[in-house]
């Protein structure tokens, strides 16, 4: 080969290589970086009142009163298709999805195109929507499509793990937005619609009731999590998901998140995160970039039986302290072990994440009027609520297990002489309780048996009984109490998920997967 010949060699090859690099450039996934931007003009709108009064809803036919909400609410829901990258054959599993094919596809990185719904809050294109709708976007891979088929390439402003929320937002002005309502006046059995596309079905409309309110499904995988749900009948399926369930004044009373099925497909029930809730982390996040929570600074646990009757109540209501954090909100206003809350500013709490979700609404700062049930007297309590810091551990429950020492008194015989032969260890983020008791033939080694199931627990939901014993934690047998704590803990660490093998009182053994 001559001279000028393995020039243009080298030349040709240089040029492929720059081909090469540039190709993969394209396909490179990017990282998002939150768009924290300074807002002065958005502004979000709230109806204290219904759009349409009630007097004149029930004078209008359903068939003509549903479509005029439908109208109304189309243009202010969007249509979301988000690039994700994807290894092989895994394929996300949330939402419809097409796989990007083509040549390159058998040289680089797999991507797939997810599909869901976000709401217009605001005339300037701030976009309220699931997380999971967006999370693991590459560059530039979140496409916006309004109902009258405009499309924009959106960013994200921000997002928040603990209620599967997020914002993003394109650049237009005078875009349709929605009228939010107050999601607290929310009833079971009133008429709701949910707006959104499923199954790549654009602006679709579907109508049905409100069956429940305050559902905790376990959904939303955080430790932090905050799930009072609405659930409704309106039919909501993949795709659906950051899409609007308005009521029949047009405004919105939540965010559609879930669907409670077994075959991955609507079976008859939804889920939306509450308006309130859902507005309050949108402002933040445009606001501030991030989510700005309080916190009441207590562990908590609903009322049940047992319990009303251990406490001496009348009824059976309210959701009962179990412990305040030293330091804390509640603690510095003077709230005790073993308070039990009836009422939020007025309004009545009976489950764990009803309380929770009523702070959750709130600003740190805020003063909040709690109702207190002590020692058979009821008073009111004004508390300012603190801030849960970035990375805090704890919020309503204990989301570490903590271990304490505990003697009962040697001279009450139905106590039985424990001793120092007894140990017990509370596992708040489960929500059970073990008792610890030592053998005879060795007192170094113990027999670690559930001696409490915290009422709508991931332990109680899962089937864990009081009484059983635990034997493994994973593949790894427990004989002590540190060591269920270590290995409990480095596995929802590892995992947010552990496996429990235990034996029930009648010798069977059983494995329970509990999540955090």
């Amino acid at each position: 080969m001559n001279t000028r010949n393995r020039y243009l060699s080298g030349f040709l090859f240089m040029l492929i290589g720059i081909l090469i690099g540039t190709l993969l450039s394209l396909y490179q996934q990017g990282v998002w970086i939150n768009d924290h931007s300074r807002v002065s003009v958005t502004e979000v709108k709230r109806s204290s009142e219904p759009v349409i009064p009630e007097q004149e809803l029930k004078n209008v036919d359903a068939r003509f009163l549903f479509r005029s909400v439908a109208e109304r609410v189309k243009p202010t829901v969007v249509y979301i298709e988000t690039v994700v990258p994807v290894n092989g054959s895994d394929m996300p599993d949330d939402e419809n999805h097409d796989r990007e094919e083509g040549f390159w596809d058998r040289f680089l990185p797999h991507k797939a195109r997810t599909v869901g719904s976000g709401v217009l809050i605001s005339s300037d294109g701030y976009v309220l929507t699931n997380n999971h709708v967006i999370d693991d976007a590459v560059q530039n891979g979140i496409e916006v499509v309004l109902n009258d088929k405009r499309m924009f390439k959106a960013r994200v402003v921000g997002t928040d793990l603990s209620t599967d929320l997020a914002v993003i937002k394109i650049d237009g002005s005078d875009l349709p937005s929605i009228v939010v309502g107050n999601s607290d006046r929310v009833n079971v059995g009133e008429w709701v619609l949910a707006v959104g596309n499923p199954f790549r079905l654009r602006s679709t409309v579907t109508a049905g009731i409100v069956s429940a309110l305050g559902r905790d499904v376990q959904i939303i995988n955080d430790q932090m999590r905050v799930e009072s749900f609405i659930q409704t009948d309106a039919a909501i399926n993949k795709g659906n998901s950051g899409g609007a369930l308005v009521n029949t004044s047009g405004e919105l009373i939540g965010i559609n998140t879930a669907i409670a099925s077994q075959s991955g497909s609507y079976q008859g029930y939804g889920f939306a995160v509450p308006a309130n809730l859902a507005i309050k982390v949108a402002r933040d996040i445009i606001q501030y970039g991030e989510v700005r929570r309080a916190l009441l600074g207590v562990s908590i646990r609903g009322v049940d039986h047992r319990l009303a009757e251990e406490l001496g109540m009348n009824e059976i209501r309210g959701v009962m302290i179990s412990e305040v954090a030293p330091g804390g909100a509640a603690d510095e206003f003077g709230l005790q072990d073993r308070d039990v809350v009836l009422a939020v500013n007025k309004e009545q709490v009976d489950e764990s994440n009803e309380l929770q979700e009523k702070i959750a609404v709130m600003s740190p700062g805020e003063v909040v009027k709690l109702t207190i049930w002590r020692n058979g007297d009821q008073f009111d309590r004004n508390v300012k609520l603190g801030r849960l810091e970035s990375g805090g551990s704890e919020l309503f429950s204990a989301n570490r297990l903590q271990l304490r020492q505990q003697e009962e008194p040697q001279d009450n015989p139905e106590n039985g002489d424990y001793g120092d032969g007894v140990e017990f260890g509370r596992f708040g983020t489960l929500g059970f309780e073990v008792m610890a008791l030592s053998k005879p033939e060795d007192a170094r080694k113990f027999d670690l048996i559930i001696t409490e199931i915290e009422e709508g627990s991931e332990a109680q939901k899962r089937g864990l009984k009081e009484g059983y014993q635990i034997k493994k934690v994973g593949e790894t047998a427990v004989e002590d109490m540190k060591t269920l704590q270590d290995l409990v803990d480095r596995s929802l660490e590892d995992r947010d998920s552990v496996v429990l093998q235990v034996e029930t009182e009648d010798g069977a053994v059983g494995f329970y997967e509990l999540k955090r």
